[in-house]
């Protein structure tokens, strides 16, 4: 793999961003558009870290901060450059950011059906609190 390229996104990127978990994430999301996007990098600049190589996008991982909670949503990776770092690189990237904002924890949000991100986040020092089931109310 040539040098990986951790950075965050800008609005231009909400397009190819879409594209991009299309084929790398599993699951989707009622934000899953370019309005979905843009809105979240233009509220928090910081929050949608993304990985390239060779200009290619190849992971991204969201890593949201409220003032309270450190959250971690979407990390993903493109299929063919798996098991190559790229996870573990985009994970530290938003661990940094949550220190450096006071960031205590982070809560990951990762899909029970989904056994190949319980090891990635296992391996990363993640685990599972089986006590805590996430609510849900759609406003729309």
């Amino acid at each position: 793999m040539t040098e990986l390229n951790i950075r965050a996104a800008v609005p231009a990127d909400a397009e190819n961003v879409l594209v991009f978990w299309k084929e790398a994430a599993e699951g989707t999301s009622i934000t899953d558009d370019v309005d979905g996007v843009t809105r979240l990098v233009t509220r928090d600049p910081e929050a949608l870290i993304l990985a390239e190589s060779d200009g290619l996008l190849v992971g991204s991982v969201i890593a949201g901060w409220d003032g309270w909670r450190a959250s971690l949503y979407r990390l993903a990776v493109l299929p063919s450059h798996r098991r190559q770092g790229i996870a573990g690189a985009l994970l530290e990237a938003a661990e940094r950011r949550f220190v450096a904002v006071g960031g205590r924890r982070g809560d990951a949000m990762v899909l029970e059906a989904n056994e190949r991100a319980h090891r990635v986040w296992a391996a990363a020092g993640y685990h599972r609190q089986e006590r805590w089931r996430r609510w849900v109310k759609p406003f729309a």
